[in-house]
């Protein structure tokens, strides 16, 4: 039988789960921001959002645990290139077998939450270390155990033509009685920047991958 403590992780998760499906474009809050006083972005000095770690955006995220919608915080380094989740794939939503688009087969829910980005800018170049996180809330036909989920970031430059791309994983672990789970993930891409070109006219993307078994 549940424990109290069980069924209160249980009743938040459905509760933000049943909130959230209906929403195709929730908004993602970031902690966008140049590392002040180094070789990262401007002079000024480091704020705690001014070093992008695995730990800070796990924190962030489980900080604000309830939000979908979109906060800015921090210093923004100038010209460096944005870094957001690709439109409408932020989130992903998990269905048993056979049951994709049934609102009572959801086995699991990801959604990125959390952005940020600090910029090395050097001559013909620029260094992007991107850090995202989020949570996964267990569905109505939900196990527990460890959910793995595939997110692929993409560089583009002013035409929005891909010039670089990254696959990773992200491992998640959800429980009856702790149904939300938290991820994060820190990683660092360089890039050319032809001649007449500026580092702010290229983006960084982030979304979950819609070829995952099960995604709706």
């Amino acid at each position: 039988m549940p424990t109290n403590v069980g069924r209160r992780y249980k009743s938040m998760a459905l509760i933000a789960l049943g909130a959230l499906l209906p929403l195709s474009g929730c908004g993602v809050s970031s902690l966008t921001s140049g590392l002040g006083g180094g070789v990262f972005g401007n002079s000024k000095p480091a704020s705690p959002v001014d070093r992008v770690t695995e730990e800070q955006m796990l924190s962030a995220a489980k900080a604000d645990e309830t939000s979908t919608g979109s906060t800015a915080v921090g210093e923004v380094a100038h010209g460096c290139p944005k870094f957001v989740p690709w439109p409408r794939e932020n989130h992903i939503t998990i269905f048993e077998q056979g049951r994709v688009g049934d609102a009572l087969a959801v086995t699991h829910r990801g959604e990125i939450t959390k952005t940020a980005r600090e910029c090395l800018i050097e001559p013909g170049k620029v260094t992007v270390k991107y850090g995202f996180s989020g949570r996964v809330l267990l569905g109505p036909k939900g196990k527990s155990g460890n959910l793995v989920l595939p997110v692929n970031v993409t560089v583009t430059d002013s035409k929005r033509a891909k010039i670089a791309s990254d696959a990773l994983k992200v491992d998640v672990a959800v429980a009856i009685d702790k149904p939300i789970g938290y991820f994060s993930a820190v990683r660092s891409v360089t890039f050319t920047v032809p001649e007449g070109g500026r580092p702010g006219d290229f983006e960084v993307f982030v979304g979950f991958d819609r070829n995952t078994p099960g995604a709706g």
